[in-house]
């Protein structure tokens, strides 16, 4: 261990991540302490990793944060997430990031402030690359002179800024690849809520927790999208047909447009959604390279209204991963499965039931005839505590017809997740 140069033990304890680890690790003799002083790239202060942190007056750990920062030169990477603490003192927060901010490449910021900081002024025309806000306000960006020349990734939780200041943040980040948007406060200056942003550069996407009347994404490389427990009445994305990867759950939205041109979509993961059937296949129906398909727990605008498996078939031929979970009603399982085509790629199969009955087995039955080459079977279920005698005997029904099913099916590995 005394033969380690203090470079190496440097990227020892940057691994350890926590400031206390770290500050415990550098007392071991004089070496340590050098390559903490001189070698450490990543720190991380974080409420939750130590109880003390919470037990100790806002004055007290802002000392201590401070001395642990100021032992350090050159830190590459900062985390300081404190939740439940007291609100920090503005001059000192910011007298840690005026240390820190000409090496910072990565920057986590959770921490409240009286009054609050305005982390773009000071970490703006330097050299970070990922920048993570929570619990905090943006105001007045001014891109010219607030511009992050190098930043990739910005994620933004619970923050507080106007639809104007969004837009105008990804325009002073002209290298931005990564947009993460979690329950943010859209300040509002009329009646409707309307979220306008636009970005050549950004690659994916992830937006939860927002309720608008308009959120319109102009995107020209955009390859990921994913939306989750959000209420917007319209939802627009205008690219260049670069989308691969569309995920949507548990959205309401009463008009969503993913762009005309789909035909390098692989994969689409669609759950806790009201789908109007024919007008979503209509707009994914182009995407002749979707690899993966994931229909789960979603709800049909026409209650006579099912999945038609034989264009499933016909217009994705390289579709390998197909999921599927939904009621079953009685004549729904013809239906479902009827035509001629097969899914002949489909090597991973995953069904689920809400409430199960009879139907089940016979229309996973029909789906195993429909993929011949099928390696994978996952069956997904919900059990109630509660169960009756009835479902107890349903549950006996369809476990006795799936042993007898993969008896025929011998190459086929089956898995049961139940919940």
């Amino acid at each position: 261990m005394e033969h380690l140069p203090v470079e190496v033990i440097g990227n020892i304890l940057s691994l350890l991540g926590s400031a206390r680890d770290v500050v415990i690790a550098s007392a071991t003799c004089r070496k340590w302490r050098e390559a903490c002083r001189k070698h450490l790239h990543t720190l991380s202060f974080n409420s939750n990793d130590w109880h003390v942190y919470h037990d100790l007056l806002g004055s007290r750990l802002e000392i201590l944060i401070t001395q642990t920062i100021f032992q350090t030169t050159g830190l590459q990477g900062l985390s300081i997430l404190m939740d439940d603490v007291d609100d920090f003192s503005a001059s000192t927060v910011i007298a840690w990031l005026m240390y820190t901010r000409e090496t910072l490449h990565r920057l986590i910021y959770n921490v409240r402030t009286t009054p609050n900081v305005n982390i773009l002024e000071i970490c703006g025309r330097q050299k970070l690359e990922t920048l993570e806000l929570s619990h905090n306000s943006i105001t007045g960006v001014e891109p010219n002179f607030q511009r992050f020349p190098c930043l990739k990734s910005l994620s933004l939780s619970y923050v507080s800024i106007s639809a104007l200041d969004l837009n105008l943040l990804l325009t002073a980040c002209p290298k931005i690849e990564t947009l993460r948007l979690v329950n943010p406060e859209i300040a509002i200056s009329d009646a409707q809520v309307t979220v306008e942003l636009s970005s050549p550069t950004l690659k994916s996407v992830y937006v939860e927790a927002i309720s608008l009347d308009k959120f319109i994404l102009e995107a020209d490389n955009i390859e990921s999208l994913h939306l989750k427990d959000c209420a917007l009445e319209l939802f627009e994305l205008i690219g260049k047909g670069t989308l691969k990867h569309f995920k949507i759950d548990d959205v309401s939205v009463i008009q969503l447009y993913i762009g005309e041109t789909v035909d390098n979509l692989e994969s689409i993961d669609v759950s806790n959604f009201t789908i109007i059937w024919p007008k979503f296949y209509l707009m994914i129906s182009k995407s002749s390279k979707l690899r993966k398909l994931r229909l789960w727990d979603v709800v049909f605008d026409d209650e006579d209204e099912i999945v038609d498996l034989e264009n499933i078939a016909v217009c994705f031929p390289h579709l390998s991963h197909l999921a599927l979970s939904y009621d079953l009603r009685d004549g729904v399982v013809n239906y479902g499965l009827q035509g001629s085509s097969h899914l002949e790629n489909v090597i991973t199969l995953e069904l689920g039931w809400t409430v199960i009955n009879d139907l089940f087995s016979l229309w996973v039955e029909g789906l195993l005839k429909l993929c011949p080459n099928l390696k994978k079977l996952v069956i997904h279920g919900v059990v109630s505590e509660a169960k009756g005698h009835e479902e107890c005997q349903m549950l006996a029904n369809f476990t006795s017809s799936i042993v007898q099913l993969m008896r025929t099916y011998m190459h086929v590995d089956v898995q049961f997740d139940y919940e």
